[in-house]
Protein backbone atom coordinates (compact mmCIF):
# COMPACT_ATOMS: atom_id res chain seq x y z
CA UNK A 1 0.00 0.00 0.00
CA UNK A 2 3.15 2.46 0.79
CA UNK A 3 4.27 1.67 -2.49
CA UNK A 4 0.95 2.45 -4.19
CA UNK A 5 0.85 5.77 -2.59
CA UNK A 6 4.48 6.45 -3.41
CA UNK A 7 3.64 5.58 -6.94
CA UNK A 8 0.35 8.11 -6.98
CA UNK A 9 2.45 11.27 -5.23
CA UNK A 10 5.06 10.70 -7.96
CA UNK A 11 2.54 10.50 -10.62
CA UNK A 12 0.48 13.38 -9.04
CA UNK A 13 4.45 15.61 -8.69
CA UNK A 14 4.83 14.79 -12.43
CA UNK A 15 1.23 16.11 -13.67
CA UNK A 16 2.43 19.04 -11.86
CA UNK A 17 5.72 19.70 -12.94
CA UNK A 18 4.42 19.31 -16.53
CA UNK A 19 1.76 21.48 -16.40
CA UNK A 20 4.19 24.26 -15.11
CA UNK A 21 6.05 23.72 -18.11
CA UNK A 22 3.27 24.07 -20.33
CA UNK A 23 2.96 27.86 -20.08
CA UNK A 24 1.02 29.59 -22.59
CA UNK A 25 2.56 31.82 -24.94
CA UNK A 26 2.37 35.80 -24.41
CA UNK A 27 3.26 36.33 -28.32
CA UNK A 28 2.57 33.77 -31.01
CA UNK A 29 4.09 34.11 -34.92
CA UNK A 30 1.87 32.17 -37.88
CA UNK A 31 4.36 31.56 -40.63
CA UNK A 32 1.61 30.51 -43.18
CA UNK A 33 2.11 28.28 -46.27
CA UNK A 34 2.50 31.69 -48.58
CA UNK A 35 5.39 32.89 -46.04
CA UNK A 36 6.82 29.43 -46.20
CA UNK A 37 6.64 30.04 -50.51
CA UNK A 38 8.51 33.05 -50.17
CA UNK A 39 11.03 31.62 -47.34
CA UNK A 40 11.34 28.84 -49.98
CA UNK A 41 12.45 31.05 -52.89
CA UNK A 42 15.23 32.75 -51.35
CA UNK A 43 16.33 29.36 -49.96
CA UNK A 44 16.22 27.44 -53.20
CA UNK A 45 18.28 30.58 -54.87
CA UNK A 46 21.04 30.12 -51.50
CA UNK A 47 21.28 26.05 -52.33
CA UNK A 48 21.29 26.20 -56.16
CA UNK A 49 24.52 28.72 -56.17
CA UNK A 50 26.08 26.54 -52.63
CA UNK A 51 25.29 23.12 -55.36
CA UNK A 52 27.16 24.83 -58.02
CA UNK A 53 30.57 24.99 -55.27
CA UNK A 54 30.20 21.53 -55.08
CA UNK A 55 34.10 19.94 -55.20
CA UNK A 56 34.21 16.24 -56.55
CA UNK A 57 36.87 14.19 -55.78
CA UNK A 58 38.93 12.69 -58.45
CA UNK A 59 38.13 8.78 -59.63
CA UNK A 60 40.72 6.34 -60.79
CA UNK A 61 40.60 2.73 -60.92
CA UNK A 62 40.09 -0.29 -63.39
CA UNK A 63 38.14 -1.83 -65.18
CA UNK A 64 38.36 -5.08 -66.88
CA UNK A 65 36.51 -5.79 -70.20
CA UNK A 66 35.72 -9.26 -72.23
CA UNK A 67 37.69 -10.61 -74.71
CA UNK A 68 39.83 -7.21 -74.38
CA UNK A 69 41.68 -6.93 -70.91
CA UNK A 70 42.06 -4.58 -67.58
CA UNK A 71 41.61 -1.03 -68.40
CA UNK A 72 42.88 1.43 -65.74
CA UNK A 73 41.35 4.97 -65.96
CA UNK A 74 41.42 8.48 -64.13
CA UNK A 75 39.03 11.27 -64.01
CA UNK A 76 40.03 14.50 -62.44
CA UNK A 77 39.65 18.01 -62.36
CA UNK A 78 36.00 17.70 -62.33
CA UNK A 79 34.34 21.16 -62.29
CA UNK A 80 30.27 22.06 -62.25
CA UNK A 81 29.07 24.88 -64.92
CA UNK A 82 25.94 25.10 -62.83
CA UNK A 83 23.08 23.49 -60.68
CA UNK A 84 19.93 23.61 -61.74
CA UNK A 85 16.53 23.50 -59.29
CA UNK A 86 14.05 24.12 -61.39
CA UNK A 87 10.57 22.49 -59.49
CA UNK A 88 10.67 22.31 -55.60
CA UNK A 89 8.36 22.61 -52.94
CA UNK A 90 8.45 23.34 -49.28
CA UNK A 91 5.63 21.34 -47.25
CA UNK A 92 4.17 21.31 -43.74
CA UNK A 93 4.65 17.91 -41.88
CA UNK A 94 2.33 18.37 -38.77
CA UNK A 95 4.27 17.75 -35.19
CA UNK A 96 7.03 17.03 -36.98
CA UNK A 97 9.09 20.06 -39.33
CA UNK A 98 9.48 21.00 -42.57
CA UNK A 99 9.77 18.97 -46.33
CA UNK A 100 11.41 20.12 -48.86
CA UNK A 101 11.26 18.42 -52.15
CA UNK A 102 13.18 19.05 -55.19
CA UNK A 103 12.48 17.14 -58.72
CA UNK A 104 13.91 17.45 -61.85
CA UNK A 105 16.97 18.93 -61.11
CA UNK A 106 19.88 18.51 -63.26
CA UNK A 107 23.59 19.40 -63.68
CA UNK A 108 26.31 20.17 -66.34
CA UNK A 109 30.29 19.37 -66.12
CA UNK A 110 33.59 18.94 -67.51
CA UNK A 111 37.18 17.75 -66.54
CA UNK A 112 39.99 15.57 -67.59
CA UNK A 113 39.98 11.33 -68.69
CA UNK A 114 43.18 9.21 -68.88
CA UNK A 115 43.30 5.38 -69.72
CA UNK A 116 45.73 3.02 -69.89
CA UNK A 117 45.31 -0.70 -72.10
CA UNK A 118 48.37 -2.26 -72.42
CA UNK A 119 50.58 -0.16 -74.50
CA UNK A 120 47.62 2.42 -75.46
CA UNK A 121 47.76 5.79 -73.39
CA UNK A 122 45.32 8.25 -74.41
CA UNK A 123 43.64 11.67 -72.13
CA UNK A 124 41.25 13.92 -73.09
CA UNK A 125 38.42 15.92 -71.89
CA UNK A 126 34.62 15.00 -71.22
CA UNK A 127 31.44 16.46 -70.49
CA UNK A 128 28.63 14.91 -68.32
CA UNK A 129 25.17 15.60 -68.36
CA UNK A 130 23.57 14.49 -65.03
CA UNK A 131 19.56 14.82 -65.23
CA UNK A 132 16.32 14.06 -63.32
CA UNK A 133 17.99 14.76 -60.01
CA UNK A 134 15.61 14.36 -56.94
CA UNK A 135 16.12 15.70 -53.83
CA UNK A 136 13.96 15.17 -50.43
CA UNK A 137 15.01 17.22 -47.12
CA UNK A 138 13.23 17.05 -44.02
CA UNK A 139 13.91 19.64 -41.88
CA UNK A 140 13.77 19.35 -37.93
CA UNK A 141 12.83 22.63 -36.36
CA UNK A 142 13.51 23.22 -31.92
CA UNK A 143 15.19 25.92 -29.50
CA UNK A 144 18.20 25.96 -27.30
CA UNK A 145 18.36 27.03 -24.06
CA UNK A 146 18.64 30.66 -25.11
CA UNK A 147 15.23 30.25 -26.15
CA UNK A 148 16.61 30.84 -29.61
CA UNK A 149 14.99 28.57 -32.82
CA UNK A 150 17.56 25.93 -34.07
CA UNK A 151 17.33 24.31 -37.44
CA UNK A 152 18.66 21.09 -38.38
CA UNK A 153 18.93 18.42 -41.38
CA UNK A 154 16.79 15.34 -40.01
CA UNK A 155 16.77 13.08 -43.26
CA UNK A 156 18.24 13.96 -46.94
CA UNK A 157 18.11 11.73 -50.15
CA UNK A 158 19.08 12.15 -53.36
CA UNK A 159 18.74 10.04 -56.15
CA UNK A 160 19.89 10.47 -60.03
CA UNK A 161 17.84 8.73 -62.92
CA UNK A 162 19.93 9.99 -65.77
CA UNK A 163 24.20 10.40 -66.26
CA UNK A 164 25.17 10.94 -69.73
CA UNK A 165 28.97 10.88 -70.03
CA UNK A 166 30.76 12.16 -73.30
CA UNK A 167 34.53 11.20 -74.16
CA UNK A 168 36.56 13.40 -76.90
CA UNK A 169 39.42 11.73 -78.14
CA UNK A 170 39.83 8.50 -81.11
CA UNK A 171 39.53 5.84 -79.12
CA UNK A 172 35.62 6.03 -78.79
CA UNK A 173 34.67 2.60 -79.24
CA UNK A 174 37.11 2.32 -76.11
CA UNK A 175 35.20 4.63 -73.90
CA UNK A 176 31.81 3.45 -74.58
CA UNK A 177 32.75 0.12 -72.91
CA UNK A 178 33.18 1.26 -69.78
CA UNK A 179 31.52 4.58 -70.04
CA UNK A 180 28.40 2.71 -67.52
CA UNK A 181 31.39 2.31 -65.07
CA UNK A 182 31.90 5.61 -64.94
CA UNK A 183 28.28 6.96 -64.93
CA UNK A 184 27.35 4.27 -61.76
CA UNK A 185 30.55 5.89 -59.62
CA UNK A 186 29.55 9.42 -60.74
CA UNK A 187 25.71 8.77 -59.93
CA UNK A 188 27.18 7.60 -56.08
CA UNK A 189 29.43 9.99 -55.45
CA UNK A 190 27.36 12.87 -56.98
CA UNK A 191 24.30 11.32 -54.38
CA UNK A 192 26.18 11.39 -51.63
CA UNK A 193 27.58 15.28 -52.36
CA UNK A 194 24.71 16.61 -52.73
CA UNK A 195 23.43 15.74 -49.42
CA UNK A 196 26.30 16.74 -47.91
CA UNK A 197 26.06 20.04 -49.45
CA UNK A 198 22.62 20.55 -48.14
CA UNK A 199 23.53 19.70 -44.55
CA UNK A 200 26.73 21.91 -44.95
CA UNK A 201 24.18 24.93 -46.26
CA UNK A 202 21.50 24.16 -43.77
CA UNK A 203 24.07 24.25 -40.89
CA UNK A 204 26.34 27.23 -42.29
CA UNK A 205 23.39 29.38 -43.99
CA UNK A 206 19.67 28.40 -42.79
CA UNK A 207 21.07 27.87 -38.85
CA UNK A 208 22.41 30.29 -38.26
CA UNK A 209 20.25 33.22 -40.08
CA UNK A 210 16.72 31.59 -37.75
CA UNK A 211 19.52 32.48 -35.17
CA UNK A 212 18.61 36.07 -35.62
CA UNK A 213 15.22 36.16 -34.45
CA UNK A 214 15.82 38.68 -31.32
CA UNK A 215 14.88 36.72 -28.17
CA UNK A 216 15.64 39.88 -26.01
CA UNK A 217 14.92 43.52 -27.36
CA UNK A 218 15.81 46.70 -25.32
CA UNK A 219 12.96 49.14 -25.63
CA UNK A 220 15.11 52.14 -23.71
CA UNK A 221 16.93 52.70 -20.43
CA UNK A 222 14.30 50.97 -18.33
CA UNK A 223 12.70 47.97 -20.18
CA UNK A 224 13.05 45.27 -22.37
CA UNK A 225 10.76 42.21 -24.53
CA UNK A 226 11.89 38.87 -23.91
CA UNK A 227 10.77 37.00 -27.03
CA UNK A 228 12.49 33.64 -26.53
CA UNK A 229 10.55 30.67 -27.44
CA UNK A 230 8.77 28.89 -24.76
CA UNK A 231 8.30 25.45 -26.94
CA UNK A 232 9.82 24.22 -30.17
CA UNK A 233 7.67 25.53 -33.24
CA UNK A 234 5.33 23.59 -34.55
CA UNK A 235 4.01 22.77 -37.42
CA UNK A 236 0.32 22.23 -38.59
CA UNK A 237 -1.56 21.12 -41.69
CA UNK A 238 -1.37 24.77 -42.56
CA UNK A 239 1.13 27.13 -40.93
CA UNK A 240 4.12 27.44 -38.65
CA UNK A 241 3.28 28.17 -35.22
CA UNK A 242 6.02 30.01 -32.91
CA UNK A 243 4.90 30.32 -29.26
CA UNK A 244 7.10 33.27 -27.86
CA UNK A 245 7.12 34.38 -24.13
CA UNK A 246 6.37 37.28 -25.06
CA UNK A 247 7.25 39.89 -21.47
CA UNK A 248 8.77 43.08 -20.97
CA UNK A 249 10.78 43.26 -17.94
CA UNK A 250 12.99 45.73 -16.16
CA UNK A 251 16.47 46.08 -17.22
CA UNK A 252 17.53 46.79 -13.57
CA UNK A 253 15.98 44.11 -11.44
CA UNK A 254 13.71 40.93 -13.45
CA UNK A 255 10.88 40.20 -10.93
CA UNK A 256 8.64 37.44 -11.57
CA UNK A 257 4.92 38.91 -13.32
CA UNK A 258 2.11 38.71 -10.88
CA UNK A 259 -0.34 36.90 -13.88
CA UNK A 260 -0.37 34.35 -16.36
CA UNK A 261 -0.70 34.43 -19.84
CA UNK A 262 -4.22 33.38 -21.46
CA UNK A 263 -4.93 30.83 -24.13
CA UNK A 264 -4.81 32.66 -27.67
CA UNK A 265 -7.67 31.58 -29.38
CA UNK A 266 -6.30 32.31 -33.14
CA UNK A 267 -8.50 32.68 -36.15
CA UNK A 268 -7.84 30.76 -39.09
CA UNK A 269 -6.69 33.56 -41.53
CA UNK A 270 -4.12 32.61 -43.78
CA UNK A 271 -4.14 35.93 -46.30
CA UNK A 272 -1.25 37.11 -45.34
CA UNK A 273 2.35 35.69 -45.07
CA UNK A 274 2.73 36.06 -41.34
CA UNK A 275 0.66 36.52 -38.49
CA UNK A 276 1.55 38.36 -35.07
CA UNK A 277 -0.61 37.34 -32.23
CA UNK A 278 0.32 40.18 -29.55
CA UNK A 279 -2.24 38.88 -26.04
CA UNK A 280 -3.32 41.06 -23.45
CA UNK A 281 -0.35 39.69 -21.17
CA UNK A 282 2.23 41.25 -23.73
CA UNK A 283 0.81 44.83 -23.26
CA UNK A 284 0.22 44.12 -19.35
CA UNK A 285 3.46 43.28 -18.46
CA UNK A 286 4.37 46.33 -20.27
CA UNK A 287 2.14 48.21 -18.03
CA UNK A 288 3.65 46.18 -14.73
CA UNK A 289 7.02 46.99 -15.63
CA UNK A 290 7.16 50.60 -16.34
CA UNK A 291 5.09 51.21 -13.18
CA UNK A 292 7.66 49.38 -11.43
CA UNK A 293 10.39 51.37 -12.69
CA UNK A 294 8.36 54.31 -11.46
CA UNK A 295 8.03 55.30 -15.48
CA UNK A 296 4.29 56.25 -14.64
CA UNK A 297 4.98 59.47 -13.22
CA UNK A 298 4.64 62.53 -14.49
CA UNK A 299 5.07 65.97 -13.44
CA UNK A 300 3.65 69.32 -14.80
CA UNK A 301 5.01 73.04 -13.78
CA UNK A 302 4.36 75.97 -15.65
CA UNK A 303 7.00 75.76 -17.86
CA UNK A 304 6.06 72.44 -19.31
CA UNK A 305 2.73 73.63 -20.55
CA UNK A 306 3.02 74.10 -24.32
CA UNK A 307 3.75 77.51 -25.50
CA UNK A 308 -0.06 77.37 -27.82
CA UNK A 309 -2.07 76.74 -24.13
CA UNK A 310 -2.93 80.09 -22.82
CA UNK A 311 -2.95 78.72 -19.30
CA UNK A 312 -0.60 79.08 -16.36
CA UNK A 313 -0.34 76.91 -13.87
CA UNK A 314 -0.63 78.61 -10.52
CA UNK A 315 -2.82 79.44 -7.86
CA UNK A 316 -4.35 82.15 -9.02
CA UNK A 317 -5.49 80.24 -11.72
CA UNK A 318 -6.57 78.00 -9.69
CA UNK A 319 -8.46 80.21 -7.15
CA UNK A 320 -11.15 80.51 -9.84
CA UNK A 321 -12.14 77.45 -8.94
CA UNK A 322 -10.90 77.21 -5.71
CA UNK A 323 -11.28 80.77 -4.22
CA UNK A 324 -9.18 80.00 -0.93
CA UNK A 325 -6.28 79.28 -2.85
CA UNK A 326 -5.30 83.15 -3.62
CA UNK A 327 -5.90 83.92 0.01
CA UNK A 328 -3.56 81.28 0.86
CA UNK A 329 -0.98 80.95 -1.20
CA UNK A 330 -1.15 84.35 -3.42
CA UNK A 331 0.22 84.50 -6.89
CA UNK A 332 2.22 81.39 -6.10
CA UNK A 333 3.53 79.08 -9.10
CA UNK A 334 2.04 75.57 -8.54
CA UNK A 335 3.33 71.56 -9.75
CA UNK A 336 1.35 68.51 -10.52
CA UNK A 337 1.82 65.18 -9.67
CA UNK A 338 0.04 62.54 -11.47
CA UNK A 339 0.82 58.94 -10.77
CA UNK A 340 -1.08 55.64 -11.04
CA UNK A 341 -1.71 53.75 -7.94
CA UNK A 342 -1.33 50.54 -9.33
CA UNK A 343 -0.07 49.38 -12.73
CA UNK A 344 -3.37 50.32 -15.72
CA UNK A 345 -4.63 47.26 -17.35
CA UNK A 346 -5.34 46.58 -20.76
CA UNK A 347 -8.17 45.45 -22.27
CA UNK A 348 -8.49 43.82 -25.69
CA UNK A 349 -11.91 42.46 -27.19
CA UNK A 350 -13.29 42.54 -30.63
CA UNK A 351 -14.20 45.64 -30.40
CA UNK A 352 -10.93 46.93 -29.72
CA UNK A 353 -8.19 48.24 -27.20
CA UNK A 354 -9.46 49.63 -24.26
CA UNK A 355 -8.35 50.39 -20.32
CA UNK A 356 -9.84 52.64 -17.54
CA UNK A 357 -6.51 53.68 -15.84
CA UNK A 358 -6.80 55.09 -11.80
CA UNK A 359 -5.00 58.21 -11.77
CA UNK A 360 -4.29 60.65 -8.82
CA UNK A 361 -3.05 64.24 -8.94
CA UNK A 362 -1.52 65.43 -6.18
CA UNK A 363 -1.26 69.42 -6.76
CA UNK A 364 1.80 71.29 -4.64
CA UNK A 365 2.32 75.22 -4.18
CA UNK A 366 5.94 75.75 -4.89
CA UNK A 367 7.37 78.14 -2.42
CA UNK A 368 9.91 80.65 -3.18
CA UNK A 369 12.73 78.34 -1.53
CA UNK A 370 11.67 75.68 -3.28
CA UNK A 371 9.69 73.65 -1.12
CA UNK A 372 6.56 72.05 -1.77
CA UNK A 373 3.29 72.38 -0.06
CA UNK A 374 0.66 69.79 -0.47
CA UNK A 375 -2.60 71.18 -1.72
CA UNK A 376 -4.72 68.78 -2.63
CA UNK A 377 -5.38 65.30 -4.06
CA UNK A 378 -7.51 64.42 -6.68
CA UNK A 379 -7.86 60.66 -8.21
CA UNK A 380 -9.33 60.75 -11.92
CA UNK A 381 -10.62 58.07 -13.95
CA UNK A 382 -11.49 57.94 -17.69
CA UNK A 383 -12.18 55.18 -20.77
CA UNK A 384 -8.90 55.16 -22.91
CA UNK A 385 -9.04 53.64 -26.58
CA UNK A 386 -5.94 52.77 -28.41
CA UNK A 387 -5.25 53.08 -32.01
CA UNK A 388 -2.52 50.05 -33.33
CA UNK A 389 -0.66 49.80 -36.14
CA UNK A 390 2.86 48.93 -37.51
CA UNK A 391 5.17 50.90 -38.82
CA UNK A 392 9.11 50.07 -39.68
CA UNK A 393 8.95 46.83 -37.74
CA UNK A 394 7.46 48.48 -34.70
CA UNK A 395 4.15 48.33 -33.07
CA UNK A 396 2.80 51.77 -32.55
CA UNK A 397 0.07 53.30 -31.54
CA UNK A 398 -1.88 56.00 -29.67
CA UNK A 399 -4.54 57.09 -27.21
CA UNK A 400 -7.85 58.81 -26.93
CA UNK A 401 -8.91 59.48 -23.62
CA UNK A 402 -12.71 59.81 -23.12
CA UNK A 403 -14.72 62.08 -20.75
CA UNK A 404 -12.84 61.81 -17.13
CA UNK A 405 -14.12 61.96 -13.44
CA UNK A 406 -12.68 63.44 -10.56
CA UNK A 407 -12.70 63.00 -6.95
CA UNK A 408 -11.44 64.79 -3.70
CA UNK A 409 -9.18 62.23 -2.00
CA UNK A 410 -7.70 64.61 0.52
CA UNK A 411 -7.87 68.49 0.89
CA UNK A 412 -4.91 70.41 2.65
CA UNK A 413 -6.86 73.69 1.60
CA UNK A 414 -10.15 73.00 2.91
CA UNK A 415 -13.59 71.94 0.90
CA UNK A 416 -14.47 72.73 -2.52
CA UNK A 417 -16.41 71.26 -5.20
CA UNK A 418 -14.05 68.92 -7.66
CA UNK A 419 -16.56 69.44 -11.09
CA UNK A 420 -15.30 72.82 -11.21
CA UNK A 421 -12.15 71.40 -11.98
CA UNK A 422 -13.41 68.98 -14.67
CA UNK A 423 -12.57 71.94 -17.65
CA UNK A 424 -9.21 72.72 -16.19
CA UNK A 425 -8.20 68.85 -15.71
CA UNK A 426 -9.25 67.73 -19.41
CA UNK A 427 -6.70 70.77 -20.65
CA UNK A 428 -4.09 69.35 -18.70
CA UNK A 429 -4.83 66.20 -19.71
CA UNK A 430 -5.66 66.23 -23.43
CA UNK A 431 -2.81 69.14 -23.87
CA UNK A 432 0.00 67.98 -21.39
CA UNK A 433 -0.27 64.39 -20.30
CA UNK A 434 -1.75 62.97 -23.71
CA UNK A 435 0.87 64.42 -26.23
CA UNK A 436 3.70 62.73 -23.83
CA UNK A 437 2.31 59.58 -24.23
CA UNK A 438 1.70 59.24 -27.58
CA UNK A 439 5.01 60.50 -27.72
CA UNK A 440 6.39 57.95 -26.56
CA UNK A 441 3.53 55.24 -28.15
CA UNK A 442 4.70 56.51 -31.54
CA UNK A 443 8.13 55.29 -31.01
CA UNK A 444 6.77 51.69 -30.50
CA UNK A 445 7.76 48.15 -29.96
CA UNK A 446 10.14 46.17 -31.85
CA UNK A 447 8.00 43.25 -33.16
CA UNK A 448 10.36 39.99 -33.40
CA UNK A 449 12.12 39.54 -36.68
CA UNK A 450 15.15 38.44 -38.28
CA UNK A 451 17.46 39.82 -39.97
CA UNK A 452 16.50 42.06 -42.97
CA UNK A 453 13.15 41.59 -42.83
CA UNK A 454 10.43 44.53 -44.12
CA UNK A 455 6.99 43.98 -43.35
CA UNK A 456 3.90 45.32 -46.12
CA UNK A 457 0.13 44.68 -46.72
CA UNK A 458 -0.57 45.43 -42.78
CA UNK A 459 -3.93 43.98 -41.15
CA UNK A 460 -5.10 45.06 -37.56
CA UNK A 461 -7.76 42.46 -35.74
CA UNK A 462 -8.95 42.47 -32.20
CA UNK A 463 -9.83 39.52 -30.75
CA UNK A 464 -10.70 38.30 -27.22
CA UNK A 465 -7.51 38.47 -25.22
CA UNK A 466 -5.26 39.00 -28.31
CA UNK A 467 -4.18 41.85 -31.31
CA UNK A 468 -3.70 40.04 -34.49
CA UNK A 469 -1.30 41.92 -36.81
CA UNK A 470 -0.86 39.92 -40.16
CA UNK A 471 1.85 41.24 -42.92
CA UNK A 472 3.30 40.03 -46.31
CA UNK A 473 7.22 39.85 -45.97
CA UNK A 474 9.97 41.40 -47.97
CA UNK A 475 13.43 39.83 -47.41
CA UNK A 476 16.70 41.91 -48.79
CA UNK A 477 19.29 39.67 -49.04
CA UNK A 478 22.97 40.96 -47.44
CA UNK A 479 26.12 41.11 -49.19
CA UNK A 480 28.48 37.92 -49.18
Amino acid sequence: MGAQSLLVACGVLALCLALARATNPGFVVRITQAGLDYAHQHGITVLEKELAQLKLPDISGDFRIRHVGKVYYEISRLDLRSFNLPYSRISLVPNVGLQVSISNAFTELDGNWWIKLYFIRDHGSFDLKVENVYIKISLKLGSDAAGKPTVDTSDCSTRISKVRVHFSGKFGWLYNLFHSAIESRFRKILESKVCEMVATSVRNNLHPYVQTLPVTARIDAMAGIDYSLVAPPTATAQSLDVDLKGEFFSLAHRSAVPFPPLPLAFPPDHDRMVYFGASSYFFNTASFTYHAAGALVFEITDSTIPKGVDLHLNTTTFSAFIPQLEKMYPDTPMKLRLSTPSAPFLNIGPEGLSLKPVVDIQAYAILPNTSLVPLFLLSLTSNVSAVVDVKSGHIVGSLKVGRIKLSVKNSDVGTFQVRTLQSIMNIFTSSILLPRLNARLEQGFPLPLPDRITLSNILVRFHQNFLLLGADVHYQPGGR
